[in-house]
C-alpha cells in the first residue's frame, strides 16, 4: 500500500467532545435493537432473515470494544432478545420467574459478546466471532441445572434458506452459518464504506468479508440434496390426538379425569370415523404428554378408560401419563398401550425441566416465590432411550422440553427410529408463542435427522411434519382434534446424525483458537511493556 493509502483500521482524528457519549449510546441502542431483531426472527413470525441485520448490528456495536464494554453491550442484546422470547415462562406465575430466568440467560449472551469483542480485531474476525456465539449457546444448553437451550439461533430458521445445514451438522452448524453470515454482512458493508472513503481496500480483508457473507449461502445450497422426504421404508398412517384441557393455566390438571376423558373420547370418535370410512385406519395412535395425569398403574378407573379407548381404535397407542410410585420421584412416562395386552413398554422423560417438573434448591427458591410449592413432588429423569415398535414402525420418543436438546432426538434415531414423536403439554403457557417456538424445534429436528415428526399436544398446536421440515397438518389451539396422516418412514442417517457432537466440538475448538490467540497477544504486549519499562528504569539509573 502506498503512503497515500490509509488502512481501514488507521487511527482517526479525535472526536468532538460530545461524540464519545453519543457513540456509546448509539452502540447500546444498536445492541438492544439487534437483540430485538433476533426475537422478531423467531416463530410464529416467518421473518427468519431478520437474524442477519441483527448480527450485523451486533457486529457494529461490538467490533473493537473493550471486554467490559462487550459484556455490557452483550447483556443489553441478551435482554432485547430473551425478554420477549421467554415471556411465556411467566404466563401463570407472574413476572418474577420470567425476569429471573432472562437475567440469568442473558449472562451467557453477555459473555459471548465479551468474547466477540475480544476476537473482533483478529483477521477474518467474523469466523471467530460466530464460533464464540455458538460456544455461548453450547454452555447455555448445559448449565445450570442441565441447561436451557431455548433460543438457539437455529430454532429461528425453520422457514429459512439455511435450514438444510441442520442435516450437515445439526443446530451448531446451522446456527454458526447464520451468525457468520450476519457478521459477514456487517464486515462487507464496513469494507465497502472504507473503500468509498479512501479509494483503497486491503484485499485480504475484503476477501474475508465476502467469504463470511457468501460461504454460508453456498454451503446451504450445497446441502439441499440432503433434505429428502421420500419413503425409504414405506409409509405409516399415524393419528395424533389432541383432547384439549378443561381450563388454561397452571390449574389445567386440577380436573385430571376430564383431561383423560377428553383424549379417550376423541380417540373413540376417531374410531367411529374410521368405521364410517371418514378417516383411514391408523397403524398407531399418539396421545400427548400428560394426557393421563392419573397413574393408570395405580388407578383402576383410569386404566379402564384407556383400555376402552385403545380397544375401540384397535391399534397400539402411546399414552402420556404421570406415574406415581409409592416412594421416590414421580415419572413423566410414555406408555405403549396394546389393544389386547394393555401397557407393554414405557419411556421415562430423560430431560426433566427445572422449576417446572422439579425444584432445585427448593427452600431457597421458596423465599422468592411460593409458587414452587405447586410442584409438591419432584419428577425424576429416566435413563433409557425411548423407541417403541408400533405395528412394525420404530417410533422415537422425545417428550416436550427434550426437543430443545440435541442428544434427545439423535439418540432415538441412532437406536433405530424411523419416525419421531414429540408429545407435549403446553396448556400451562396459554395462548403464548411458546407452542410455536417448540413446533419450530421439531421442524429443525425433522431436517436434522431426515425423519417425519409427529407432535401431539394436549391443547395445541399439534402437527405432522415431513422429513423436509414441512408441516402437512395442524390443529388449532384449545380445540379437540385428531390428525390422521400417511407419513414417509426413513432409516438412512444424515451427516448430522452420524457426526453427533463433533461439529459442535469443532466450533468450540475454533473459538478457543481465536480467544487463545487474543490472550497470547495480550501476554506478549504486557511483556513488551514491562521490558520497555525496565529498560527505561535502567537508563534513568545510569543517568
Amino acid at each position: 500500500m502506498s503512503a497515500t493509502m490509509t488502512s481501514v483500521d488507521a487511527p482517526r482524528p479525535a472526536p468532538a467532545a460530545g461524540r464519545p457519549l453519543l457513540w456509546r449510546l448509539a452502540r447500546a441502542g444498536a445492541a438492544a435493537l439487534g437483540g430485538g431483531l433476533l426475537f422478531a426472527s423467531f416463530p410464529p413470525r416467518p421473518l427468519w432473515w431478520l437474524a442477519f441485520p441483527a448480527f450485523a448490528l451486533l457486529g457494529w456495536a461490538l467490533r473493537g470494544r473493550r471486554l467490559r464494554a462487550g459484556f455490557g453491550l452483550g447483556y443489553l442484546a441478551g435482554l432485547g432478545f430473551l425478554l420477549p422470547l421467554l415471556v411465556w415462562t411467566g404466563e401463570e406465575v407472574g413476572p418474577g420467574p420470567w425476569l429471573a430466568l432472562v437475567a440469568a440467560e442473558a449472562l451467557f449472551v453477555a459473555l459471548s459478546c465479551m468474547g466477540i469483542a475480544a476476537v473482533s480485531r483478529l483477521p477474518a474476525w467474523p469466523v471467530w466471532a460466530a464460533a464464540v456465539w455458538i460456544v455461548g449457546e453450547a454452555a447455555r444448553a448445559r448449565m445450570p441445572f442441565g441447561g436451557f437451550p431455548w433460543g438457539k439461533i437455529a430454532f429461528g430458521q425453520a422457514d429459512g434458506f439455511f435450514l438444510p445445514l441442520a442435516a450437515v451438522g445439526g443446530t451448531p452448524v446451522l446456527g454458526f452459518a447464520v451468525v457468520l453470515c450476519g457478521f459477514g454482512l456487517y464486515e462487507t458493508g464496513r469494507q465497502a464504506l472504507a473503500f468509498r472513503r479512501t479509494r483503497s481496500m486491503p484485499r485480504g480483508a475484503a476477501a474475508a468479508a465476502l467469504l463470511a457473507l457468501l460461504m454460508p449461502m453456498a454451503a446451504a445450497l450445497a446441502a439441499r440434496p440432503l433434505v429428502d422426504d421420500s419413503a425409504e421404508d414405506g409409509t405409516a398412517t399415524v393419528a395424533a390426538i389432541q383432547g384439549n384441557v378443561p381450563r388454561l393455566g397452571l390449574d389445567f390438571n386440577a380436573q385430571r379425569r376430564a383431561v383423560l376423558d377428553n383424549h379417550a373420547r376423541r380417540t373413540e370418535q376417531l374410531a367411529e370415523d374410521v368405521e364410517a370410512g371418514k378417516e383411514p385406519r391408523p397403524d398407531f395412535v399418539l396421545w400427548p404428554e400428560n394426557s393421563s395425569d392419573l397413574d393408570p398403574y395405580r388407578n383402576a378407573d383410569a386404566r379402564q378408560v384407556i383400555d376402552d379407548a385403545v380397544e375401540a381404535i384397535g391399534v397400539p397407542t402411546v399414552v402420556g401419563a404421570v406415574v406415581t410410585p409409592e416412594t421416590g420421584k414421580l415419572r413423566n412416562t410414555l406408555i405403549e398401550w396394546d389393544p389386547a395386552r394393555g401397557p407393554v413398554d414405557t419411556y421415562d422423560k430423560r430431560h426433566v425441566q427445572p422449576f417446572g417438573e422439579y425444584i432445585p434448591m427448593r427452600s431457597l427458591v421458596r423465599i422468592f416465590n411460593s409458587d414452587v410449592d405447586r410442584v409438591r413432588r419432584d419428577f425424576g429423569p429416566g435413563d433409557e432411550v425411548g423407541v417403541f415398535d408400533l405395528a412394525g414402525t420404530k417410533v422415537g420418543l422425545v417428550t416436550c422440553f427434550e426437543a430443545a436438546f440435541d442428544d434427545a432426538a439423535r439418540d432415538t434415531v441412532t437406536h433405530g427410529a424411523q419416525l419421531i414423536s414429540v408429545p407435549s403439554n403446553n396448556a400451562t403457557f396459554g395462548r403464548s408463542e411458546m407452542t410455536y417456538q417448540q413446533l419450530a424445534m421439531s421442524r429443525v429436528r425433522a431436517v436434522e435427522h431426515s425423519r417425519s415428526v409427529v407432535v401431539p399436544v394436549t391443547s395445541g398446536v399439534s402437527a405432522v411434519i415431513t422429513p423436509d421440515g414441512e408441516i402437512v397438518e395442524t390443529t388449532g389451539m384449545f380445540t379437540p382434534g385428531a390428525l390422521v396422516a400417511e407419513v414417509p418412514l426413513r432409516s438412512s442417517l444424515t451427516p448430522a446424525t452420524r457426526l453427533a457432537g463433533w461439529p459442535e466440538l469443532i466450533v468450540v475448538l475454533l473459538a478457543a483458537g481465536g480467544l487463545g490467540t487474543v490472550a497470547a497477544g495480550a501476554v506478549r504486549k504486557r511483556r513488551r511493556t514491562a521490558d520497555e519499562g525496565s529498560r527505561m528504569d535502567a537508563a534513568a539509573v545510569k543517568r
